[in-house]
């Protein structure tokens, strides 16, 4: 089976060349999470590569071992800002007892699957912005959002995506209900990217919420059997049906290492 392009991640590019000076290994996060994120454990490399990305081969010069093996999805430069339009999903206990469960199983077929630290609903590719475009970018994405009305979805469905240059494997929750909201809300975002003729969104997406991702294309050893088994622990953990359901109060973007918020009515 296809595994289903991914929604790219990107890393916080500003800041990151300061950083690597001064530390070591890939042990750090890459990117800072939101004001209020956890600071207690240590925060996992965050997946980054992009849909359409150069090959990993063609930048010799970005010394992946110090990203915890992430290549970068694009050759960084001075004044642009790695940029992301998405829905953040604040993980309750539960959910992150299910994650537990989830995790502690996949690694069974693949050991070095790692839980994400962070959960959201992309709405966007990751693009990049020049630094004097991102005051009208998000004015334009405020405005267009201030009148959209929140909403509920269900995830429920276990799903494994890899990114578009196959150097990530991610498991997913894939939304099973509320997807007409989603393309319409989808919809103003492309409108505001094509103001700034930046790519839009894939045409057919598959609206998700990442859990956990490995390094390299492992979406064989992840489907057939084991995503059997993980939707079996989805469908019956203790009130799955209503963890699962999600309201959206929030679009989020976030460019560089600053986030925005756009509250839904």
């Amino acid at each position: 089976a296809m595994s289903a392009a991914l929604v790219g991640y990107s890393s916080s590019e500003e800041d990151e060349e300061d950083k690597e000076d001064k530390e070591d290994s890939g042990a750090r996060g890459g990117a800072q999470g939101p004001p209020g994120a956890s600071a207690a454990r240590p925060l996992l490399p965050v997946p980054a590569g992009l849909p359409g990305d150069p090959d990993p081969a063609e930048e010799p010069s970005d010394d992946s071992a110090r990203h915890g093996g992430r290549v970068r999805g694009f050759p960084h430069e001075r004044g642009s800002w790695a940029t992301h339009v998405f829905l953040p999903y604040l993980a309750q206990e539960e959910f992150l007892e299910l994650l537990e469960l989830l995790v502690s199983r996949a690694r069974t077929f693949v050991p070095a699957v790692a839980a994400m630290e962070e959960f959201h609903l992309s709405l966007s590719q990751c693009v990049v912005l020049r630094y004097h475009w991102i005051e009208p970018f998000v004015r334009s994405l405020r405005e267009r959002l201030a009148a959209f009305h929140r909403f509920f979805c269900v995830a429920d469905q276990v799903k494994v995506y890899t990114n578009q240059n196959k150097t990530r494997t991610f498991i997913g929750l894939e939304v099973s209900a509320g997807h007409f909201q989603l393309l319409e809300l989808v919809s103003e975002v492309d409108r505001v990217l094509e103001e700034f003729d930046l790519p839009t969104f894939y045409k057919d997406p598959s609206f998700h919420i990442s859990l956990a991702w490995c390094v390299g294309d492992l979406s064989s050893k992840l489907e057939g059997q084991c995503l059997r088994e993980l939707q079996d622990i989805v469908d019956e953990f203790e009130d799955s049906a209503f963890l699962l359901r999600i309201q959206w109060e929030q679009v989020r973007c976030k460019s560089g290492n600053k986030y925005f918020s756009f509250p839904l009515r």
